[in-house]
């Protein structure tokens, strides 16, 4: 078995350490239990799992306030939970029931929540990113100081959009921070064999725009580097990028047996570099809990993942009639 360094001491407190542990395993626990609905035949269509991830949407949030938006791919559950969205609305949606913030309709690939800023989940690779700019956009003219986080992956690194997205965002000062979570595999595409650039992050030097790498297995790295790429936005340094580089543990969907790697690649980045792992360490190292305390925490949070998953159960599905509602936006006068 390959052997874990002990983690340096952390310059971050006892409730941070806690909070990264909680918020990291709640996404953990729910992607292992979507991926057990998803084998009873309870969720439908297309699931892609978070599992491995967690590092990267738990840092970044530590680094975002109030009133700042969010949008993401298809892989999108872990950013959902970390963003304060209930499990049991995201669950429902999973199993499309009436009870999930789409009310059953968007399933595992498109929900949203208006209150939580999250402007989904989307299926089309790499179209959440020209999103991303227009929401900065809508920020930037109104003047509200806020910033827009789009996440997209290595795969989507690729696509044209993302690279006219880049000269408009800047072009435009836009406070957008491009987070591309690079997790070492297109699909089933190694990104040694789909690029010939070595870090995606440095393509946006061609437009001007700041950005860098990040070990996205470290949640408090990428809090640090959260925080500096808010702070570059905010000042109206316009947008920043975050090639955030972590892990994906399960295939790239349920449907993918994940044959282009092997079980011992998967094995050792488990052993050495999980995210979860790590900050456990760094609690118990300090005395912040106790062995038994941890699994307290986690026997809380599998309640809760339990919780939601009967909820989705029993929530009832949509009404024959919601195929015909949220098609179109009423623009009617209010007072009419």
């Amino acid at each position: 078995m390959a052997t874990r360094k002990p983690p340096a001491k952390p310059n971050t407190s006892k409730e941070e350490l806690l909070t990264f542990y909680r918020e990291m395993l709640l996404i953990r626990r729910f992607e292992e239990k979507a991926g057990q609905l998803y084998g009873m035949g309870l969720i439908g269509g297309f699931c892609h799992l978070y599992i491995g991830q967690e590092a990267v949407v738990v840092g970044l949030e530590a680094a975002a306030e109030e009133g700042d938006k969010r949008v993401t791919s298809y892989r999108d559950h872990g950013h959902m939970l970390a963003c304060g969205m209930d499990p049991k609305g995201v669950m429902a949606e999973l199993t499309g029931r009436e009870g999930g913030y789409s009310k059953g309709k968007g399933g595992s690939m498109h929900m949203f929540s208006k209150e939580r800023h999250f402007y989904g989940g989307h299926g089309i690779v790499g179209a959440q990113v020209p999103i991303g700019a227009g929401l900065a956009f809508s920020d930037k003219y109104k003047g509200n100081g806020r910033v827009t986080f789009a996440y997209f992956g290595d795969g989507a690194a690729n696509q044209g959009q993302v690279a006219e997205t880049y000269n408009m965002a800047q072009l435009w000062s836009l406070p957008v921070i491009f987070v591309i979570e690079n997790n070492q595999y297109a699909m089933g595409t190694s990104v040694k064999r789909s690029t010939m650039s070595p870090d995606f992050w440095e393509r946006g030097a061609s437009y001007g725009i700041a950005g860098e790498a990040v070990d996205g297995m470290d949640v408090l790295a990428v809090k640090a580097a959260g925080e500096k790429a808010v702070a570059h936005c905010r000042a109206g340094k316009g947008p920043y990028i975050l090639e955030i580089m972590t892990y994906r543990y399960r295939g790239h969907s349920m449907s993918d047996p994940a044959k282009y790697r092997s079980r011992e690649e998967v094995q050792k980045i488990r052993e050495e570099r999980d995210a979860i792992e790590h900050v456990r360490e760094l609690i118990l190292q300090g005395k912040h809990a106790t062995e038994d305390e941890l699994k307290e925490i986690d026997k809380e949070i599998k309640a809760v993942v339990n919780e939601a998953a009967e909820f989705a159960k029993e929530s009832p599905e949509p009404a024959l009639d919601e195929l015909y509602t949220d098609i179109y936006a009423d623009t009617a006068p209010q007072n009419a």
